[in-house]
């Protein structure tokens, strides 16, 4: 059976819409026979447990009603027809009040503390390259251990990298202690915030969608929103209202940037490496 018509025996029949937008699956807006609409993703080479760690990342934003996060209708990661249905969300524009909403509950999110840094050990992912979702002990072994050093040899290993830039990263990994801040309790992350995971409605309410969820830190979403632009300063400021940050904040983002950068450089290649580059730069690298 096609995957297309997989997903139909599971989802219904209905008009399929192609959406733009995504860098690595294909999107539609499907309005079903019945009257219902959903929003499908697809991948036909997602990886094992691709569909379920998203579906388990909504549920984990959703948990403390923080911030708005689609409802997960259906979830498959079935070979070659793997998918995740979500609720539609009509899109809109921002209102007046749509930067500071989004700031304060933001805020509130981070502040809803789960029991531990990293994950549950289901698999995990960073848009689709794989991380690890296991607990760790504290944010600088979480960001070493689990991210920041795999990453470094997978990106080596895939011709990504050269060896000299690879012992760069190392070596940030080597400082992590010291360069981690004022210890924090592990926030409710989103792990994947750049502009395009927000949705804004009809009524100017934020929404957030295609996470990397996890016990984080909270300066690494805050980091990620400043990576490629797109969040106001209203939205920071009403941020800080309600969670202040810890003093030296503006010295930690390159840190906290450095592995959403190298997921990129896996992704998307050279493009990438200049910028990545640049922070290894600014840690002293």
């Amino acid at each position: 059976m096609a995957p297309r018509e997989t997903i139909i025996a599971r989802l219904g029949r209905g008009s399929w819409s192609p959406l733009r937008g995504g860098d690595i699956a294909q999107a539609w807006r499907l309005d079903r026979d019945d009257g219902t609409r959903c929003f499908v993703k697809h991948l036909a080479d997602a990886p094992d447990g691709f569909f379920a760690a998203e579906a388990a990342g909504l549920a984990f934003l959703a948990e403390p009603r923080a911030i708005a996060i689609p409802e997960v209708l259906d979830v498959a990661d079935e070979p070659g027809a793997g998918f995740i249905a979500l609720e539609w969300i009509e899109p809109g524009n921002s209102s007046a009040t749509t930067d500071e909403e989004l700031g304060r509950s933001l805020a509130q999110l981070h502040l809803s503390h789960p029991g531990s840094f990293g994950g549950d050990g289901s698999p995990a992912f960073l848009g689709s390259v794989p991380v690890d979702g296991t607990v760790a002990a504290g944010w600088p072994e979480l960001w070493a251990e689990h991210r920041l050093r795999p990453l470094a040899r997978l990106a080596l290993d895939g011709g990504h990298l050269d060896a000299g830039v690879a012992a760069r990263v190392e070596a940030v990994a080597d400082r992590a202690d010291s360069l981690a801040g004022p210890p924090e309790p592990p926030a409710r992350v989103h792990g994947d915030l750049w502009s395009g995971n927000l949705l804004v409605d009809t009524h100017g309410r934020p929404w957030l969608i295609d996470p990397s969820a996890h016990g984080g830190h909270r300066e690494t979403d805050l980091a990620m929103m400043r990576l490629f632009g797109g969040f106001s300063a209203r939205c920071f400021a009403a941020y800080e209202e309600v969670h202040p940050l810890a003093d030296g904040w503006e010295e930690r983002v390159a840190l906290h940037q450095l592995v959403p950068m190298l997921v990129h450089v896996i992704l998307f290649g050279s493009a990438y490496r200049a910028s990545l580059d640049s922070l290894l730069a600014r840690l002293g690298a």
